[in-house]
């Protein structure tokens, strides 16, 4: 029988002509639904006490008010200085606008952080944090076969393993006759974080977690620094982002001289390790550290590559440690599940379903976003180019229709068949993504997970981890805090 040509260019036709129609069809972005605006200052009105929001910072409560009043996709109209943003809550629209920013995606936030690094660093290269488009291509492009390499990564898995026991060691030293440790957990994990990011960013280990470190050493004033330059950096570029643009305010000054105390710290570290790397470099060494083989691809990337990553993995790896812990503490039998693997010395599977379950419960970012580069058509409505869409990830994974029982710490879910209705391949691929999407994928997700998996490995092996008094809060500070007063319990297995 002869085909005639007309029909094996008809579905495609017709599915041509399906976009032309929902294209020609789509209304305007000012029709997306969200909360009513007046001129000069927006929907002001609705996110002061007593509107219907009430509260203008990005917290997980923000996320759920404005999907559950207004739907899956949420227009916010801007606030005085404050931009306006297009949020999400479809895992399928967002899909769509990641893939369709694959080239070039520019990540939105940060601007107080890159207007310092743009003019006082007097650098062409300021990172990755901070750089866009082809400048950011290139670091990228560089640093990925260096920190994204899985071979390099594993050779750091002894001595952060070194720095998770050493911690283990500080938790004995400092409990208290109830096998508490009522203050400053938090700071005693940060000094982990440093200790354990610094032997890949460095090369080697600082003494962060030396009983004796003196509150005015450098590591010390790093730690604290970093915490200051989030705090910072959240009410500049995120609560109430702009005025510092118009009016050079004592914060705006303040944020200045916090982050060049941030690169100096940074600075003093990176050139104390490139002096031991020259001290040592008649040393025979089968492998070359990460700092070195940066420094061999282009000095200025390696020192801002190392400040960043100081910068990045001392906070948000002592929280996602908190928060793992806590519902662990919480769940003694996954907790007790999950140190039979560990004692066994087994694949680790159910520790990295452990971690998985924890991040998608209590990510350490709420959600991530982009400034869009060219049109798109969501729900029916035309997004236009130059459109800052957020990705209320929390809010998505915490959705029943996503993953049944979303307030429950699940890690099984993550290991069963596709017969489970619990089984997370139902999920939507784009429902949680802790570590972000493609090209701007955090680099450090490799690292991260190596540490994860050390010290919580460590703890669930020498301590029955258990919990007294409150539920503890979540605060959002650039990142998703895990706040005090702290209850855990650490009674030795």
């Amino acid at each position: 029988m002869k085909i005639n040509p007309l029909q094996k260019i008809w579905p495609a036709a017709q599915t041509l002509a399906g976009r032309r129609h929902q294209v020609t069809d789509a209304r305007p972005y000012k029709e997306v639904p969200g909360p009513p605006s007046w001129p000069v200052i927006g929907p002001l009105l609705e996110f002061i006490p007593g509107g219907s929001i009430g509260d203008m910072t990005l917290d997980p409560k923000v996320f759920r008010l404005l999907n559950e009043k207004y739907g899956d996709i949420v227009r916010v109209d801007p606030i005085l200085t404050k931009p306006g943003m297009c949020f999400l809550f479809d895992p399928e629209a967002i899909s769509q606008v990641l893939r369709g920013e694959s080239v070039y995606p520019v990540r939105p936030g940060f601007d107080s952080l890159t207007y310092y690094r743009k003019k006082y660093m007097k650098t062409d290269i300021t990172g990755l944090i901070t750089e866009h488009g082809e400048k950011w291509k290139t670091i990228r492009s560089k640093v990925n076969p260096v920190l994204l390499h899985p071979k390099i990564m594993k050779l750091y898995e002894p001595v952060i393993d070194e720095v998770a026991q050493d911690m283990i060691k500080r938790i004995r030293s400092l409990r208290d006759s109830d096998l508490m440790i009522r203050e400053g957990l938090d700071y005693e994990l940060n000094k982990w974080g440093l200790e354990s990011i610094s032997t890949v960013a460095l090369g080697g280990r600082l003494g962060a977690l030396d009983p004796d470190l003196p509150e005015d050493s450098p590591v010390a004033q790093l730690i604290q620094c970093v915490h200051d330059v989030l705090e910072v950096l959240q009410e500049m570029d995120f609560n109430k982002p702009g005025i510092w643009k118009y009016i050079p305010t004592k914060q705006f000054r303040e944020a200045m001289k916090l982050y060049d105390q941030q690169m100096q710290l940074s600075k003093y570290f990176v050139s104390r390790a490139v002096k031991d790397i020259e001290r040592n470099r008649n040393v025979n060494s089968n492998e070359k550290s990460v700092l070195e083989k940066l420094l061999e691809i282009d000095e200025d990337i390696a020192v801002v590559m190392a400040s960043d990553m100081l910068f990045g993995g001392v906070d948000a790896s002592a929280h996602t440690v908190l928060a793992i812990m806590h519902l662990l503490a919480t769940n003694p039998e996954k907790q007790t599940k999950l140190r039979e693997e560990v004692l066994k010395n087994g694949d680790r599977k159910y520790l990295k379903a452990c971690i998985k379950e924890g991040m998608r419960l209590k990510p350490i970012a709420v959600g991530n976003g982009r400034d869009t580069s060219k049109e798109y058509i969501l729900h029916g409505y035309r997004i236009p180019k130059k459109t800052r869409v957020i990705f209320a990830h929390l809010a998505i994974s915490m959705k029943e229709t996503q993953y049944p029982r979303p307030n429950d710490f699940i890690p099984e879910r993550w290991l069963t068949t596709k017969e489970d209705p619990l089984f997370h391949g139902h999920a939507h691929p784009f429902a949680t993504m802790p570590f972000g999407f493609g090209a701007r994928q955090c680099i450090g997700k490799p690292i991260a997970m190596i540490e994860l998996e050390a010290i919580i490995s460590r703890l669930v092996q020498n301590f029955e981890i258990g919990w007294q008094g409150p539920q503890p809060a979540f605060k959002l500070v650039a990142l998703n805090y895990f706040v005090g007063p702290f209850g855990f319990v650490f009674k030795d297995v």
